[in-house]
């Protein structure tokens, strides 16, 4: 325990902060609280006392403040040692310690406390588009707008043709009979509003030459993030559950998977072949966890990748997805960043429709979740937390558990709901938002070309450094070397 700044006199307790180092791999954080509470009083006036109280909140000791009372306090129910161990081991690094000091730092510089050589922090730990300085789309946002008021304040307002384009109205008025007048503050089915539902299925099969989708095979949900712990807590079924996941993944996948008290079992990318698929690699990995005692029951694709900016040819994801019917693996299509390719030699190619063209889906051979989200492509709308998976395999039985599921959290947000209907229907041509939409949308994608190559191009260049060059997605994942 070490004071960091100067003590002062606050009631009967001096007041400052400490530093504790915990070795959290070993779990040493059970005594803590009784840490801190020791430092705590260290500085007092008076010594507290310290009683024996083995069914007190720490186990072990009770700290008594200066006149007070010797009583054992209320015991916690919940504390370090009694709550999920899951939950302990789980660790999200986008959110992690780094975000924690530069919030920390943040503040400072927002009170005028600390001195640092710089004024600003930007958060670039996570895709969050809005937060630095991409501008939300003008179409989708007034029809938001309209659906969210009330008809007197919005579709009927008489100046709301003056305010608004004829074609936001007309949508909004839709929408809104689509809710069945109930507006955006009411529950919806459990699967999503079924007219958005409806839009995502035309959008689905525009995008995948015409392969059938079905609207009950459709669920919204609050960004990908929802969908992907649905599944993956429908998969983890015991502790010796492993799922397959890329390295380097996005830690969505193995912070669920530790949550979930289920296994990692990762595959490596294939980094000199500029973050391409290696069937070798997959194979091996594989048979490993198995011999580890490991039942892998399902395999995560991030296409294009997050965070190594990879977009897959169709031979490359239709080899993934024949190991995983060989196999008997639920394939994870995480396909977020379907809109952001940048490589003018690239080309996005859907699960479903590599699936399709190798037989798979026709011979009922495979089983394939792939997730879509509002908060990445050019919409960037992260806060809205919008999204949909789609289901193309299952067991109609294991289909209806999911929406058990899904109805235990009544539904996903309205707004998200709207946003994906949005994005899977735009404004058509001839419509009188459709230019500004599109122009709008393209400025956006020539942005973030651009910043792609800037941030892989630098990266490549610094000493010791070496970068491929993300096709897609909006990250890149250089390579260090460290000097020895």
């Amino acid at each position: 325990v070490k004071p960091l700044f100067g003590h002062f006199q606050q009631t009967s307790i001096q007041r400052f902060e400490i530093m504790v180092q915990v070795d959290m791999s070993k779990r040493q954080c059970k005594s803590l609280s009784s840490i801190f509470l020791i430092a705590l009083f260290a500085f007092s006036e008076t010594q507290p006392k310290i009683v024996d109280a083995s069914n007190g909140p720490f186990s072990s000791h009770t700290v008594v403040p200066p006149g007070g009372s010797t009583a054992a306090q209320p015991k916690k129910r919940l504390t370090l040692d009694s709550m999920s161990a899951n939950l302990k081991l789980m660790q999200y690094a986008v959110r992690g310690q780094v975000v924690i000091l530069a919030d920390k730092i943040n503040k400072d510089l927002q009170t005028g406390t600390g001195k640092y050589p710089f004024k600003d922090i930007l958060y670039t730990n996570i895709g969050n588009p809005h937060s630095v300085g991409q501008k939300a789309l003008t179409w989708p946002r007034q029809v938001m707008a309209l659906v969210d008021l009330p008809e007197e304040a919005g579709v009927d307002h008489p100046d709301a043709g003056t305010l608004f384009p004829a074609d936001t109205i007309e949508r909004a008025r839709a929408i809104k009979a689509g809710m069945g007048g109930s507006g955006s503050g009411a529950y919806s089915h459990s699967q999503g509003v079924p007219c958005f539902r409806d839009d995502i299925v035309a959008f689905l099969e525009e995008r995948d030459g015409g392969i059938k989708s079905n609207p009950d095979a459709i669920f919204m949900t609050n960004g990908a993030s929802s969908g992907i712990g649905m599944i993956l807590g429908a998969l983890m079924a015991d502790g010796k559950c492993g799922a397959m996941i890329p390295i380097p993944q996005y830690p969505i996948y193995s912070a669920s998977i530790d949550l979930l008290g289920g296994r990692q079992v990762g595959y490596f990318l294939d980094e000199n072949n500029g973050w391409d698929m290696n069937m070798e690699e997959l194979e091996r990995s594989l048979e490993e966890a198995k011999a580890d005692g490991t039942n892998v029951v399902c395999f995560v694709l991030i296409n294009p990748g997050n965070p190594t900016g990879q977009v897959l040819s169709k031979k490359a994801v239709q080899d993934v997805c024949r190991f995983c019917a060989k196999h008997n693996l639920v394939l994870l299509a995480d396909e977020v960043y379907q809109e952001n390719v940048y490589d003018d030699n690239a080309e996005f190619v859907s699960c479903k429709l590599a699936a399709h063209e190798a037989g798979l889906i026709d011979s009922n051979e495979i089983e394939l979740v792939s997730f879509h989200s509002t908060s990445k492509g050019l919409y960037g709308e992260c806060g809205l937390r919008g999204g949909f998976m789609e289901l193309v395999g299952f067991d109609p039985a294991v289909k209806e558990e999911i929406y058990k599921l899904a109805s235990s959290s009544l539904c996903s947000n309205l707004p998200g709901q709207i946003m994906t209907s949005l994005m899977c229907r735009g404004p058509k041509p001839g419509d009188l938002s459709y230019e500004s939409h599109e122009s709008e949308k393209q400025a956006i994608f020539d942005s973030l070309k651009r910043r792609s190559e800037i941030v892989s191009e630098g990266l490549d260049s610094i000493p010791g450094f070496s970068c491929q060059k993300a096709a897609g997605s909006m990250y890149c994942f250089p390579s260090i070397e460290l000097p020895a």
